[in-house]
C-alpha cells in the first residue's frame, strides 16, 4: 500500500509499505478513504523528530471502511463506515470506565512513562502505524472504531477522529460560567472548533490569531477576533469590564509564535543526536511559552485556563507567584475522544452545521501530494488551515 511516512526534519514521502494484517483477533482492517494532517503532525515534522525512526507511517485522523475483523470483533462488520479515535483504548479497564480513554491501563506507553498510543505518533506514544495510508489495522476494534452512517460525505464525520472532540474536551474544561467570556489563543483547526463550540454553547468568545484567514474563518461563526500583538493582556482586559476573561483556552502549544528564547531551545535539541536531544526535550524547558504565559496573565483572576495544544518540555518556567496569587484554575491533556461521541455525533450529522464542520477544510489532495502539504500547512502558505487527504 501507499503510505506517508517520516523521513528527517521536515522530511517526509509517500512509499509503498506493507499492508497491514490482522495480529490479534480483536484487531480490525479499514480501507481509508479520508485522513487528515494535524497541526500536532507538525511537531513530529519539525521538533519530536528526535522521537522517529525513518519510515515511520504518519497521520491520526482517519475514517474509512472495515475490510476484515479479526475472530474476536463482534461490534464491527465488513463493509461498516467509521471514524477512528487517534488515541488506542481497550475500553474496559478502570481508566476507560472512568471515561479517561487517553489514559487506559492496558495500552499505555509504560516504558516512556506515557499514557494510551496515538496512531502515527513516535516512539513517545508506541510507535504504531498511522492512518496516512491506504490501510489501517486498528487495534481493540469491539470499542474504538466510531461506526457513522453512508449517506453524509467523509468531511461531516472525519474530525470526530480528533479535532472535534478535542476542542470540545478543551471548552468543557475551561468551565466558562453562564454569561462569560471564553478567550481562544489560536485559530487553527482546534482553535476554530474550540470558538464555535463556544459560540454553539452561547457564550462570548475572543479568538486571538496573527493569521489574517484564520480570522476571518472564525468571524463567519459569530466569533470576535483580535490578532496576537505585545498589548493583547491589555485590550482583552478592557474588553472585559477591566477584570479579563473568565475562561482562557491555550490551543497553540509547544510552537508558539513570539517566544525567542523557546525557540532557540528547540533549534539547539534538534541539532543533537537523538539520545541526547531526547534527553534534552524530558529534562529541559523546550516550549515556546509566550501563549501560554499570556493566557496566565489576560485571565481574570479566580478564572481557569484549558490547554489543549500540545506542550512537550519537562522543565519549563512557569509564574508560579502568578498563578498561585490570581486563584488561576488549569486543565488540560490529551482528548478522551469516545467520552464525547455521543455529544457530538448529532452536531455533525445535523443539516444546519452548528459547529461549521463543512467551513475547515482549505486543502483536498491525493495521498501523494502530502510532502508538498505539509510544507504548506506548516508555513501557513496558500492560506492552508486544514488539509484533507485522499488515498
Amino acid at each position: 500500500m501507499r503510505a506517508v511516512t517520516w523521513q528527517g526534519k521536515r522530511s517526509i514521502s509517500v512509499d509503498e509499505v506493507p499492508d497491514p494484517v490482522i495480529q490479534e483477533p480483536s484487531d480490525a482492517i479499514i480501507k481509508v478513504t479520508s485522513t487528515a494532517i494535524c497541526g500536532s503532525d507538525l511537531h513530529l515534522y519539525e521538533i519530536l523528530g528526535p522521537y522517529m525512526k525513518k519510515g515511520d507511517i504518519l497521520g491520526h485522523e482517519p475514517m474509512g471502511i472495515v475490510q476484515e475483523v479479526g475472530s474476536a470483533v463482534r461490534n464491527l462488520k465488513v463493509g461498516d463506515r467509521v471514524v477512528i479515535p487517534f488515541n488506542i483504548a481497550c475500553g474496559t479497564c478502570l481508566m476507560c470506565r472512568l471515561d479517561l480513554q487517553s489514559q487506559c491501563e492496558t495500552t499505555q506507553v509504560r516504558e516512556k512513562g506515557l499514557g494510551a498510543p496515538i496512531y502515527g505518533y513516535s516512539e513517545l506514544y508506541g510507535s504504531v502505524p498511522g492512518g496516512q495510508a491506504e490501510y489501517l489495522r486498528v487495534p481493540f476494534a469491539d470499542y474504538g472504531p466510531i461506526k457513522v452512517g453512508q449517506d453524509l460525505p467523509d468531511i461531516r464525520y472525519l474530525y470526530l477522529s480528533d479535532i472535534v472532540p478535542t476542542a470540545w474536551q478543551a471548552v468543557q474544561y475551561a468551565n466558562v460560567p453562564d454569561g462569560g467570556t471564553l478567550t481562544v489563543f489560536g485559530l487553527g483547526p482546534v482553535g476554530q472548533f474550540a470558538a464555535r463550540a463556544g459560540v454553539h454553547l452561547g457564550y462570548r468568545v475572543i479568538g486571538i490569531e496573527p493569521v489574517p484567514e484564520r480570522r476571518a474563518m472564525a468571524e463567519r461563526h459569530g466569533v470576535e477576533t483580535l490578532d496576537f500583538h505585545g498589548n493583547i493582556g491589555d485590550e482583552l482586559r478592557e474588553m472585559t469590564g477591566g477584570r479579563g476573561p473568565e475562561s482562557v483556552l491555550d490551543a497553540v502549544g509547544m510552537e508558539a509564535h513570539g517566544s525567542p528564547v523557546g525557540t532557540f531551545a528547540q533549534h539547539a535539541a534538534g541539532l543533537l543526536p537523538d539520545p541526547l536531544a531526547q534527553k534534552a526535550i524530558e529534562k529541559a524547558g523546550v516550549d515556546r511559552l509566550s501563549v501560554l504565559h499570556a493566557s496566565i496573565d489576560v485571565v481574570r483572576r479566580g478564572g481557569t485556563i484549558s490547554i489543549s495544544g500540545v506542550y512537550g518540555g519537562m522543565a519549563d518556567p512557569m509564574p508560579m507567584l502568578t498563578l498561585f496569587d490570581k486563584q488561576i484554575q488549569m486543565r488540560m491533556g490529551q482528548c478522551n475522544v469516545k467520552r464525547w461521541i455521543d455529544d457530538l455525533l448529532p452536531l455533525v450529522e445535523d443539516p444546519a452545521d452548528p459547529l461549521g464542520v463543512t467551513d475547515l477544510m482549505t486543502h483536498q489532495i491525493p495521498l501523494d501530494e502530502a510532502p508538498e502539504a505539509y510544507e504548506v500547512f506548516q508555513k501557513k502558505q496558500d492560506h492552508c488551515i486544514k488539509v484533507v487527504l485522499k488515498p
